[in-house]
């Protein structure tokens, strides 16, 4: 089992930057494929980004193509999202989440067994 905690949210306006962190403890760090998802009252929990076991290779929402960067550092036991050039529509609370089971590419919440509380993160206009 492992534990998620997200932080680096927090309020920003039209066109700046975030990097969100999400640190893990437990089981080794390596041996799960990470995502993140995004989601806003009412809707369901959507994917952003998600990496490798190796860090090795990454995909991304056609959505945050481009602006947003997902990276792993499996000796700190982090993962990030650097965002950039954020916009109002990406106002969400944020999760990290690990997948052990699966092939590391997951784009669906069911994907993924473990999941961190969430970092609000707020674009303003």
């Amino acid at each position: 089992q492992v534990q998620l905690v997200e932080s680096g949210g927090g309020l920003v306006q039209a066109g700046g930057s975030l990097r969100l962190s999400c640190a893990a403890s437990g089981r080794t760090f390596s041996i799960y494929a990470m995502g993140w998802f995004r989601q806003v009252p009412g809707k369901e929990r959507e994917f952003v980004a998600g990496i490798t076991r190796s860090g090795g290779s990454s995909y991304y929402a056609d959505s945050v193509k481009g602006r947003f960067t997902i990276s792993r550092d499996n000796a700190k036991n982090t993962v990030y999202l650097q965002m950039n050039s954020l916009k109002p529509e990406d106002t969400a609370v944020y999760y990290c989440a690990a997948d052990h089971l699966g092939p590391g590419w997951g784009r669906t919440p069911r994907e993924y067994e473990y999941w961190g509380q969430g970092t609000q993160v707020t674009v303003s206009s």
